[in-house]
């Protein structure tokens, strides 16, 4: 026997996302309290898919004193949305806009003498040296620091730029006792600029793990970005989450035992049960790679996702249950009521926290609360 719809409408509910600034200030709050020094917001990815302006000016009204992002663009958007706190861009392309940046008063990352030779012709800027400190990635590699301290001394003194910060990044800050090294390179960097003349007001190497863990990596300002939406990567610290991830159900299907579902048949029904279509996807930012494993709150239960997820849809198993086209299935949230929460999203996916919550697609409706 085939499988029989038994109800379908046009349900009025999209599905949507609702971002809690509440969650990113009383986690600002919490890391405001706890860093040695400063704490700078890290709103890159659009304030990691919460809303790049949102997050900012939750954040500065919550205690942080800097902001952080990646580009130029990131940043002019920040400042165009209110904040007026320093503006730190680090990751650029060598010819960045540095005018704009002037303009809109941002600090540039210096990683390297071919972007000082640019940054310096269009200054005044101020600067933060970036700094290689094991990631073998961003930041001047250390064979490179001493020339690139003397040659930011000589742009100082000619007044082209400020040399305001020397930062890194910490490879392992998720593992215990594996910041020792990074700290090291860092202090030994700060101590080859003061040699040069320079004098660096701010250091800043942690990010949320190495806040979270290791006190001795502060310095003079932490880089908080995930933890500011609930994340926390070290796995010691229980954050409030931000997002709340919603979708209707749109049709309802009763089928018999044996019923291949969604492409390839991945999932068969071992007995006759009822079926229900979400009308979101990978397209939508679930991973594809959670198939098979992921739930979804519905009916006050949680519920298995059958079969691969779509584009543009999931199927969930409701076994016996009555569910309805216009029920709301909670696809992760806080977990306070047991929905599915982003962790484990990840974990079933076989990927962190950050991915899902900057993968969600744009024709997800927002709304802020």
């Amino acid at each position: 026997m085939g499988a029989l719809v038994t109800s379908i409408r046009h349900a009025s509910a999209e599905p949507s996302l609702e971002v809690d600034l509440g969650a990113v200030a009383a986690n600002t709050r919490r890391f405001v309290a706890l860093a040695r020094g400063e704490v700078m917001a890290v709103v890159k990815a659009d304030g990691f898919g919460h809303g790049l302006g949102d997050v900012a000016r939750t954040a500065v009204a919550a205690g942080a004193t800097w902001i952080g992002v990646t580009s130029l663009a990131e940043a002019v958007a920040v400042r165009e949305s209110g904040v007026d706190v320093p503006v730190l861009s680090w990751l650029n392309p060598v010819d960045v806009d540095v005018r704009t940046a002037v303009r809109y008063g941002i600090d540039l990352s210096v990683p390297s003498l071919r972007h000082l030779a640019v940054i310096e012709q269009a200054g005044p800027v101020r600067v933060h040296l970036q700094l290689d400190t094991g990631m073998a990635r961003d930041g001047a590699a250390p064979q490179d620091w001493l020339a690139l301290m003397s040659a930011a001394r000589r742009a100082e003194l000619a007044g082209k730029i400020s040399v305001v910060g020397v930062m890194g990044h910490l490879p392992c800050a998720d593992t215990p006792g594996a910041n020792a090294g990074g700290r090291r390179a860092l202090l030994r960097g700060v101590e080859m600029a003061r040699q040069a003349g320079l004098r660096p007001s701010v250091r800043h190497l942690a990010a949320t793990s190495a806040a979270l863990t290791d006190p001795g990596s502060h310095l003079d300002v932490v880089r908080i970005g995930a933890g500011l939406v609930g994340i926390d990567p070290s796995g010691t610290t229980r954050l409030r989450s931000a997002l709340r991830f919603t979708a209707p159900v749109v049709q309802v299907r009763r089928v018999e035992a044996g019923c291949g579902v969604g492409y390839g048949h991945s999932h068969v029904t071992e007995r006759a049960t009822t079926l229900a279509l979400l009308p979101v996807g990978y397209a939508d930012g679930l991973p594809r790679a959670a198939s098979g494993h992921a739930e979804v709150f519905l009916g006050g239960r949680r519920r298995r996702v059958a079969g691969v997820i779509s584009m543009d849809q999931v199927v969930v198993d409701v076994g016996d249950d009555v569910v309805v086209p216009g029920d709301e299935a909670v696809v992760f949230g806080p977990g306070d009521d047991g929905e599915p929460t982003v962790a484990e999203w990840a974990r079933w996916a076989g990927t962190i926290p950050h991915e899902i919550v900057t993968g969600i697609g744009a024709r997800v409706w927002r709304h802020v609360r």
